[in-house]
């Protein structure tokens, strides 16, 4: 098949990789502009467009692809099949008919479940025990579209937002090559339709959905520091002795089981936190401003003692 892939995050690499060296033709790679990022807000490539310029292929950047121009262009290479993978634009009617077979969408979730911009955030704050990857076709509405193939994992017991996310990455290359395979065969497959009834949603995150609250149990919290890694990250704000104070974010932590008798938020004499039910045993972290370190190197760097604590910021 002739395909133009859309695609911007690292999410979107393994899938255009694996189209590179499929025997399906790559007609065009679209993604968005570069944007300023860092400290010194240099312009920096998306993921997918550094991976491309590799690649040596040619990169369309495109900071509005529903533009009469743009939709002219994209029907000037008479592509059979568009493939969207973690874009950041809506593909509009205008633009998805140019294509012979339309345009399909991969996805992380089981959908109709976590439609929107964080389902893999959401699966692993929510405690899900699976997820996968869904394949279905563009529609006007968000995620909505028929779904063409699924393909399930199992969430591990710890495993963190990151882990999800590349193990996904790479579930998404089997996904896209299955349905491939479905398209050649049948190119106006259907689909499933999803029930609508049983919809639920993954807004976007922002840097509050990471302020940890030490009033709630410690696997929630546990819990909130693997699905915010590495963005936004699970934050807090250690308070030592004599007013010294310092933003943190959790990277790495377990619950621990049992009440404490300290009131949520102490650093215990074991040096564990004690949260509303058990106690969080933290791994490592970052402090603001700096590189991500063990809690023995941060317990010794700033003699933390017993009694101190970590609070929830403003």
């Amino acid at each position: 098949m002739r395909v133009v892939f859309f695609g911007s995050g690292e999410f979107a690499v393994p899938s255009m990789r694996w189209l590179i060296n499929s025997p399906h033709e790559l007609a065009g790679v679209v993604t968005q502009p570069d944007r300023p990022a860092g400290r010194g807000k240099v312009a920096q490539p998306t993921p997918v467009a550094e991976r491309a310029a590799q690649e040596g292929l040619c990169v369309e950047r495109c900071d509005d692809v529903n533009a009469p121009a743009f939709v002219k262009k994209m029907a000037t290479l008479q592509a059979d099949l568009g493939v969207v993978i973690a874009f950041g634009q809506k593909l509009l009617e205008p633009l998805r008919s140019v294509f012979t077979g339309e345009c399909i969408n991969l996805h992380a979730s089981l959908l109709p479940k976590y439609r929107g911009a964080s389902p893999i955030h959401r699966a692993v704050l929510a405690g899900d025990r699976q997820t996968g990857v869904s394949v279905f076709r563009l529609v006007d509405r968000m995620d909505a579209g028929p779904v063409l193939l699924q393909r399930t994992t199992m969430i591990g017991p710890e495993e963190s937002c990151q882990s999800l996310h590349d193990r996904l990455a790479g579930i998404c290359c089997d996904a896209l090559g299955a349905t491939l395979q479905l398209l050649e065969q049948d190119p106006k497959a259907a689909g499933e339709p999803q029930d609508e009834a049983r919809v639920t949603w993954a807004p976007k995150l922002n840097k509050q959905d990471g302020y940890i609250r030490f009033d709630q149990p410690a696997e929630n919290i546990a819990r909130l520091c693997r699905a915010m890694w590495s963005w936004p990250g699970a934050r807090c704000r250690y308070i030592g002795t004599e007013g010294r104070s310092e933003d943190v974010t959790i990277a790495e932590a377990t619950a621990l089981p049992g009440a404490s008798e300290y009131p949520p938020g102490t650093i215990t004499p074991v040096l564990t936190v004690a949260t509303a039910t058990g106690t969080l045993e933290i791994h490592s972290l970052q402090p603001a401003g700096k590189r991500i370190m063990g809690w023995q190197d941060f317990v010794n760097g700033r003699h933390v003692q017993p009694g101190e604590r970590f609070a929830a910021l403003d």
